[in-house]
């Protein structure tokens, strides 16, 4: 194989691949950048070469599997992350595959790397009465009270991903006739999402004080500045905390930003929506990803069970009566 930069190669994917051809995310082109600084310190360290003099052929297979085994073993990364770190390197290699013939067998091998499987936890979500202590939390005489109490509000009534929260501005608020939020998701998808009248109606209160532009963030912080993913967890954990002192069930739960999406989709749930509207409200690409939320409902699972009676026919195990099909059986 013949020897080729990987500069070149990698400026390419994200200049043509990643913003030209595809239009990627903010997000996205983010998580794949801190991807690819990870596995070039690491092959750094592993050539002791620059960064800039690593060539196509020093990212092989092999180097990658022990990349992601440094990311289980040293960082400490669970099997997601391993896995989406992955992802962007297979999308590099997928694009390098293609656009240079010579080096197919060579990106073939890193493409052959498998994802890891994991257990799937359950959805952590929290109940009504965790729900109202939360938003009792804040205290609405202060104006960072009542932007964290709009928020919080905000965040359990849409279902809002985190990003989509600290992205929000005055111009995504519609508070004319059919009130709604709108947000551009993953994949780039744009959705609306309906509010009550008087979640609207705090919400026209609120930006009536705020610039009138209609880039203005809708939950800035002190300075007039968009929140970042950090703040906003910081501002979760601490409304959770006080709120724990008046409903002690919370602080055996790990609280995040994402935990009150996971409510709303349970609440809409537990009202007997339908889980099809569910998905599109959420904004879920396949209706795979909303079904989780069918295995974590036990009170659903527990009036199913309750709404059968016992059969009167008597239970029966089924015995194949062909050879091949009883070793199959017995595998």
């Amino acid at each position: 194989m013949s020897v080729a930069n990987l500069a070149g190669y990698l400026q390419r994917f994200f200049t043509d691949r990643l913003l030209g051809q595809l239009d990627a995310s903010p997000h996205t082109v983010a998580s794949y950048r801190d991807t690819f600084r990870l596995l070039l310190k690491f092959a750094s360290r592993h050539y002791h070469r620059q960064a800039s003099d690593l060539q196509m052929e020093d990212l092989d297979a092999k180097l990658v599997s022990v990349f992601l085994k440094h990311l289980e073993h040293d960082r400490h990364n669970r099997a997601r992350t391993r896995n989406n770190r992955l992802s962007a390197i297979r999308a590099f290699f997928g694009y390098v595959g293609v656009n240079e013939p010579a080096l197919a067998n060579h990106c073939q091998r890193v493409l052959a790397i498998p994802q890891k499987r994991f257990e799937r936890g359950p959805v952590e979500f929290l109940s009504r009465e965790e729900t109202e202590a939360l938003l009792k939390a804040p205290d609405d005489t202060t104006w960072l009270g009542r932007r964290d109490l709009l928020l919080l509000q905000v965040a359990v009534q849409t279902g809002l991903r985190n990003s989509e929260l600290i992205r929000l501005r005055r111009q995504d608020v519609e508070l004319d006739a059919g009130t709604h939020i709108k947000c551009l998701g993953k994949g780039r998808k744009a959705r609306c999402t309906p509010l009550g009248a008087d979640l609207a109606a705090r919400l026209s209160d609120w930006l009536a004080h705020r610039p009138p532009e209609s880039t203005t963030p809708v939950f800035p912080t002190a300075r007039g500045t968009a929140m970042s993913s950090d703040a906003l967890q910081r501002l979760v954990e601490r409304h959770v905390k006080a709120a724990a002192r008046t409903c002690p069930s919370l602080r055996k739960k790990r609280v995040t930003p994402h935990t009150l999406r996971h409510t709303l989709a349970m609440t809409l749930l537990q009202s007997g929506v339908d889980i099809t509207v569910i998905a599109l409200w959420l904004g879920h690409e396949s209706i795979e990803t909303t079904q989780t939320y069918l295995h974590a409902d036990m009170a659903m699972k527990e009036a199913a069970r309750a709404r059968t009676a016992p059969g009167k026919t008597p239970p029966h195990r089924y015995r194949p009566n062909d050879k091949l099909l009883a070793f199959l059986e017995a595998l």
